[in-house]
């Protein structure tokens, strides 16, 4: 009777641990998962000067959400010659906008005006460590800096979102349906459909432990801007079926780009003329579908 008891107890015992165990792993994903998101650099290692191109540092305010205003750092690369066409280039969750000047640079030869945004936590842009909830804003800062300080139309201006700064791309647009045009480039779904793809991960309860949501695939059916989708079918990170997915939902004017060989971050390297291509007939696409 004494041993029967003893297995029990220490069954109790075990199982106790293994909860608490799984109770506070929960609360710690759900406390620190912001760390696991972002992967911010403050080192900005290139400049548009390293192409040779004309550029200008701007300095956006945005309400930090407690009264106090913060600065998000900018380049504005204008294009080459008058143009009818502006890029806002929202980048992904890793680095700062020095990694994104080849990229860009790529739109300003296609007659883009760029302007490349780092979010707060950022490259030299104000804020700690950034939040779902600050890039949203940081990205609607940039757009109304765009339309009300350069006084550009908002059918001219094309948001462009690689990776994460997809899914704040598409919130954008949401909120600004008058956008010319969004290209996304490399999205995923949701955040919580990310975390699936881990194993470690799906014995948490994901749809209560993720709030840092960047929850696309909710939103595209509630697009109204014209979008062109872009992945690369060897893609390891995000797998090219989730732009597949966002792709179907979207219920405004829609093409999608599969680039053969492309992975996340090389797409337009691997595409060349192709990925180009690509971007020049959504423009004229968007144009017809406004």
């Amino acid at each position: 009777m004494r041993k029967k008891f003893t297995y029990w107890k220490l069954l109790f015992g075990a199982t106790a641990l293994i909860l608490a165990i799984y109770a506070l792993t929960s609360t710690y994903i759900w406390a620190r998962q912001a760390h696991f998101i972002f992967r911010p650099e403050r080192i900005i290692s290139k400049t548009p000067a390293e192409y040779q191109l004309p550029f200008e540092d701007v300095y956006v305010k945005v309400n930090d959400g407690n009264g106090k205003n913060e600065r998000i750092h900018a380049w504005w690369i204008p294009a080459a010659d008058p143009s009818d066409r502006y890029l806002l280039y929202l980048h992904g969750s890793a680095l700062n906008i020095g990694a994104n000047i080849t990229h860009a640079r790529r739109f300003h030869q296609e007659g883009f005006s760029v302007f490349l945004i780092s979010y707060r936590g950022y490259g030299i842009s104000d804020g700690t460590f950034p939040t779902e909830t600050q890039v949203y804003a940081d990205a609607q800062a940039a757009w109304t800096y765009l339309v009300e300080q350069k006084g550009i139309d908002p059918k001219a201006i094309f948001i462009y979102g690689h990776s994460l700064g997809g899914a704040v791309a598409i919130q954008l647009a949401l909120n600004n349906p008058a956008a010319g045009g969004l290209i996304v480039e490399a999205a995923f779904t949701s955040i919580a459909d990310m975390a699936r793809r881990v194993p470690k991960y799906r014995i948490f309860p994901l749809e209560l432990i993720v709030h840092e949501r960047f929850d696309s695939i909710e939103k595209v059916s509630r697009l109204q801007a014209p979008v062109l989708y872009i992945h690369g079918t060897d893609d390891k990170l995000v797998p090219p079926e989730m732009s597949s997915e966002l792709y179907k939902r979207t219920a405004s004017s829609k093409q999608l780009k599969l680039i053969i060989g492309g992975g996340h971050n090389n797409s337009a390297a691997v595409g060349g003329d192709e990925y180009l291509q690509a971007v020049r007939n959504f423009i004229e696409f968007a144009r017809k579908a406004i």
